[in-house]
């Protein structure tokens, strides 16, 4: 997969977070049911303070191996200066030097894929933040950001 090296200044970010783990069978159940709650339960909009209209599907908290627990955070950039609901997270993505992959096309597709790949690539990864940027909403033709923190 082709990508760029960027330095991406600190980010915060606010929205649902929860605890996975990749070999858990409800893994996929877990984020997904955390999307279906951001847009169902009115979270998206309620948001105080979005710097712009993307969702972001954020991943932290982990040792560096696909096996272990991670935090997963279904969120959108803010303010770092709002106060957000009672009920909302609240988070930062450092700042640093990231690999930014772009992928077209069907979403659920583009995004399993590139999950896949990343694991078999021997990059220099910090495993402090990696993200994906939803560019649009079209299911069909998406176009999503992905950033994995290096070294």
């Amino acid at each position: 997969m082709k990508y760029e090296i960027v330095n991406l200044e600190e980010k915060t970010v606010a929205g649902l977070t929860a605890r996975t783990n990749n070999l858990a069978p409800d893994s996929q159940m877990i984020i997904g049911g955390l999307w279906q709650r951001f847009y169902g339960e009115g979270i998206y909009e309620s948001l105080k303070g979005k710097v712009n209209d993307k969702a972001l599907g954020i991943y932290t908290e982990y040792a560096g191996d696909h096996t272990c627990d991670y935090t997963v955070m279904i969120a959108c950039e803010t303010d770092k200066m709002c106060i957000q609901p009672e009920n909302i997270a609240v988070k930062k993505i450092p700042g640093g030097k990231y690999a930014k992959f772009v992928m077209k096309g069907n979403m659920h597709k583009i995004v399993a894929d590139f999950w896949q790949q990343l694991w078999q690539m021997d990059l220099p990864r910090a495993f402090t933040s990696d993200f994906e940027e939803y560019q649009n909403a079209d299911m069909e033709q998406a176009e999503v950001h992905f950033y994995i923190s290096l070294l």
